[in-house]
């Protein structure tokens, strides 16, 4: 307390020159509008660029919920748009028969690979959450690969790139259909082979999935056509397709359950047996 007092009487006539301007301030800024309205416009000033920088500070902290919120919404609109027939009338979610919340199930890549021949991505959901094996994994933009192996709460895709396990894929325009690889060079673009000579194909032609695929609902984006040629050894087309999805960079999934699809496998099978 000594040393306070100490302070204040060494520099008395300092504190006392402050405290005599700052009164003179304000008693001139009280006075004149012209000085106030200036006070005013800084102050405001300072406090909109703390309250900006504040709104930036938690909008940032809050794009994780939103990302969240925004994925949850587009799995609804997707179980909608892969189970509603043509119709003015877009009925509730839960009013669709035979369609479940769960048909379609939100998760989050937490492993990408796409420098190999074959590569995986890693998903942070698990049978516990409902995925099984053989489902199809999409997100906004187009396909992005299928489940292989699951444990409790994660799974491994087999990414679309890769050179072994082709999809049904087709032309949209005209619906002729091929089988969709990848040659393993550039994994922006993939390819559609044995396309039928009488197809025709034209650069930007976009390709989607097929109806012939028990694992994609038919008709999700894939890419377009950016360029074409015929095969010397098997006479059909094979078409280079440029991704929708830039598949190194990846975010939100959605893994697809496709409720007829034991139903077409179980008939295939009986068709097998009578042939």
């Amino acid at each position: 307390m000594q040393q306070i007092f100490n302070f204040i009487f060494k520099n008395s006539y300092r504190m006392l020159f402050l405290l005599l301007m700052v009164i003179s301030l304000l008693l001139t800024i009280q006075s004149h509008s012209y000085h106030k309205s200036k006070i005013i416009s800084s102050a405001n000033f300072l406090t909109g660029g703390v309250y900006q920088m504040t709104n930036n500070v938690e909008g940032y902290f809050n794009l994780k919920v939103q990302n969240e919120e925004l994925a949850k919404e587009n799995a609804r609109l997707k179980s909608l748009l892969f189970n509603t027939k043509d119709t003015t009338k877009v009925p509730n979610l839960d009013s669709i028969k035979g369609v479940k919340k769960i048909d379609i199930i939100i998760s989050k890549v937490i492993k990408n690979s796409y420098s190999n021949q074959v590569n995986f991505l890693t998903l942070n959901t698990g049978y516990k959450q409902g995925v099984q094996p053989e489902m199809g994994v999409i997100n906004s933009l187009g396909i992005v690969g299928v489940v292989e192996n699951t444990s409790a709460n994660y799974s491994t895709v087999l990414s679309i790139l890769n050179t072994e396990s082709p999809i049904n894929a087709k032309i949209k325009k005209s619906n002729h259909i091929g089988s969709l690889t990848w040659n393993g060079k550039n994994t922006g673009f993939v390819q559609l082979v044995d396309v039928p000579r009488l197809a025709s194909v034209r650069k930007g032609d976009t390709i989607v999935t097929g109806a012939q695929s028990t694992i994609f609902p038919e008709n999700i984006g894939i890419g377009t056509v950016d360029k074409y040629y015929i095969d010397d050894q098997t006479n059909f087309y094979t078409i280079n397709v440029k991704l929708f999805n830039d598949m190194t960079s990846l975010g939100h999934v959605y893994i697809i359950k496709n409720k007829d699809k034991d139903e077409i496998l179980n008939l295939e099978k009986k068709s097998k047996k009578n042939e």
